[in-house]
C-alpha cells in the first residue's frame, strides 16, 4: 500500500529531558507505530542536553567546531538508538549515517530512526535532507515550545505567537550562523532546502503526543504551520 511520507525531527530535549524519559519514549513509540499504519515515517533525533554537554566541554578543552560537532552527532545517534530500541521490529536495525541511506532504508512497513550526519548539519537540516530524498512534502518539528514565537517565550512573556508563517517569514526569525550545539526555531540550511523543495514545516510541542500525532497525520494542529509555497 502506498503511504504518504513524512519526516519527524524530534529534539533531544523532548526525548531525554530527565523527566520520565523511558515512559515518554515508550508512549512515543506506540504512537509512531499507530501513525505508521497510514504514513511512511522517518524520525531524526536531536542531541539535547547530552550533546550540549559534550560540545561545550569539547570547546573548553580546545576542540575545533568540527570536533565539537562530531561529539554532538554521537549523542544524537545514542538518542536514535533509544527510540529504535523502543520501536522494536518496526524500526530499522541499523542507524543510518546519511540522509540518502535513511531514504533507501525507508519503506511502508518500517520506521527509520536516525541522528545527525556530519559536522555543520543540525538534525533539523538533516530532516529536510531526508524529506528531499524521500520526496516527502512535510517535516514535523517536535520541539520544547508549542509554536513559533517572535522571541523566546520563556524569556520574553510578551513574545508574539504565530499559527501560520511563510517559509520566508520563518527564515527571518532564525539565527544566521551555525554553532555547535546551538539551538533555534529551525536551522537556516533546513529552511533553504524546504523552500527549494517546497517542503512544509510544522512546529509542535513534542511532549504533547496528541498534537504530534495530528501533525504527522496532516491534521489540524495548535502549533505553527509553515507554508513552503
Amino acid at each position: 500500500m502506498k503511504k504518504e511520507k513524512v519526516v519527524v525531527s524530534i529534539g533531544g530535549s523532548i526525548l531525554i529531558p530527565g523527566n520520565d524519559d523511558s515512559k515518554y519514549i515508550a508512549k512515543l513509540a506506540r504512537m509512531l507505530k499507530e501513525a505508521s499504519e497510514t504514513m511512511q515515517i522517518v524520525v531524526v533525533c536531536g542531541g539535547g542536553k547530552i550533546a550540549r554537554y559534550y560540545t561545550e566541554t569539547c570547546g573548553e578543552l580546545g576542540g575545533t567546531t568540527c570536533q565539537c560537532d562530531l561529539l554532538g552527532i554521537g549523542a544524537t545517534r545514542l538518542n536514535a538508538q533509544l527510540l529504535a530500541t523502543s520501536l522494536g521490529d518496526v524500526s530499522s536495525i541499523d542507524i543510518p549515517m546519511t540522509a540518502e541511506a535513511a531514504a533507501e532504508l525507508s519503506a511502508p512497513d518500517n520506521i527509520v530512526v536516525m541522528g545527525g550526519t556530519e559536522p555543520g548539519h543540525t538534525t533539523d537540516a538533516v530532516a529536510t535532507m531526508v524529506a528531499r530524498e524521500l520526496h516527502a512534502k512535510r517535516v514535523v518539528n517536535a520541539t520544547s515550545v508549542n509554536a513559533v514565537y517572535s522571541d523566546d517565550p520563556k524569556k520574553v512573556p510578551s513574545a508574539k505567537r504565530f499559527s501560520k508563517l511563510t517559509i520566508g517569514e520563518l527564515g527571518d526569525l532564525v539565527y544566521k550562523e551555525h554553532g555547535a550545539g546551538k539551538s533555534s526555531v529551525f536551522d537556516p540550511l533546513g529552511i533553504k532546502i524546504a523552500k527549494e523543495e517546497k517542503i512544509d514545516i510544522l512546529i509542535v510541542d513534542g511532549r504533547d503526543l496528541s498534537e504530534l500525532r495530528n501533525a504527522i497525520l496532516g491534521k489540524k494542529i495548535n502549533g505553527t504551520y509553515i507554508n513552503s509555497h
